[in-house]
């Protein structure tokens, strides 16, 4: 496991929340269409996690399926913002504790708030915490463990 392979981590972070998941490993995927075929899924099924800032030192999870993306008047007017943003790569690491790409709310060193979009449903996907790492769970038991806040808050990708 290199530096940068939290995958221990957010596999700890899934256990202790008593959360049903299979752990996949596969090698680098290039694209939302091979992370799925190596996990066996449709690409609706990876939950893709994203660290928004609201102010400094102010941050979300948000949850939403691989083939939408964040919906930002949506997001804004459910957390009664007037800006939100998503935070550099390096500041997302200092936050989560994950580099891009393996970014998960479980296990991360923040505990932030979750906002999951409402088409999150079925069996889903979600980041490992490490590169080629996902977990596959239940997304109605993941957001329930989660305690997340669920709102339609993506546009079609």
């Amino acid at each position: 496991m290199s530096e940068h392979d939290g995958s221990a981590r957010a596999i700890a972070a899934a256990q202790a929340l008593g959360l049903a998941h299979t752990v996949t490993r596969h090698g680098a995927v290039g694209s939302l269409a091979e992370a799925a075929r190596a996990r066996g899924l449709e690409p609706r099924q990876i939950v893709k996690t994203m660290v928004v800032r609201l102010a400094e030192g102010d941050h979300r999870f948000v949850l939403l399926p691989g083939d939408r993306e964040i919906a930002w008047p949506k997001l804004r007017a459910l957390l009664g913002v007037n800006r939100a943003s998503m935070p550099s790569a390096d500041a997302a690491y200092e936050i989560t504790g994950y580099v891009r790409g393996t970014i998960t709310p479980l296990g991360s060193s923040a505990s932030l708030p979750v906002v999951a979009d409402a088409s999150i449903s079925g069996t889903v996907s979600i980041g490992g915490g490490g590169p080629g790492v996902a977990l596959t769970v239940d997304a109605a038991e993941l957001l329930a463990a989660l305690h997340a806040t669920v709102a339609d808050v993506t546009d079609a990708g």
